[in-house]
């Protein structure tokens, strides 16, 4: 896992620029924007898995793009889904008579350590199913746990750093901020170009590893 060869893969396109600028213009569709530069870095970790020549997904094919974001949105969301429905019984019990206060209190101790715990494991998950996602293009594959955390176990430490490394990149596109706007959205777009490779490494890695330690995912 090169930690930084994903912040400099984008440089090794020879038209790094305008897909840039493609992927900063993509951004600034309303409300969907996001969708797109998504199925962008699951196309770059594509790329990254296969060693394709070509580093960077150009935009020619917007709506291959919008379809591949669409899907990650689902795994994202699906993700997501737990800790919502866990969070309904906590606003109720938040909002009904002191006498529940001692119930109140033992349950946002329980949903709080779920909630770091289940965090963590989601870093980890989400890069790896992306990963299923970018080199088998079906959906629910991407969605099947087992296969997962197969990868997980397999490659912890990759997957460690495309999560720090991903976080890393995300404050990089925020500095954005600083240049009022356009500078936001090509720092955003810089920064899916790193999260692209650093998801495609992780796959390499704990797919090499599970190869060589095969690990059951019935």
């Amino acid at each position: 896992m090169d930690l930084g060869l994903s912040f400099t893969y984008v440089f090794q396109d020879k038209d790094w620029v305008k897909k840039i600028l493609f992927g900063a213009v993509a951004f600034l569709i309303v409300l969907v924007g996001w969708i797109p530069l998504l199925g962008w870095v699951i196309e770059i970790a594509r790329r990254v898995i296969r060693q394709d020549p070509e580093p960077l997904a150009d935009w020619s094919d917007l709506g291959k793009l919008f379809t591949l974001g669409l899907k990650g949105c689902v795994i994202i969301i699906l993700a997501a889904l737990l800790p919502g429905i866990l969070a309904i019984p906590y606003a109720i019990l938040g909002s009904i008579s002191n006498n529940s206060e001692t119930i109140f209190t033992i349950y946002s101790v329980c949903y709080g350590c779920f909630s770091i715990l289940y965090g963590i494991l989601i870093a980890l998950a989400i890069p790896a199913s992306l990963g299923i996602l970018a080199d088998t293009d079906q959906l629910g594959n991407a969605l099947n746990p087992s296969k997962i955390f197969s990868l997980v176990r397999a490659a912890p430490a990759a997957y460690i750093l495309a999560f720090l490394g991903a976080f890393v990149a995300n404050i990089i596109g925020e500095l954005g901020t600083i240049l009022c706007g356009i500078g936001f959205i090509a720092t955003m777009s810089y920064a899916s170009a790193i999260i692209g490779p650093l998801y495609g490494q992780a796959y390499r890695q704990a797919s090499a590893a599970t190869l060589q330690n095969p690990i059951s995912t019935v």
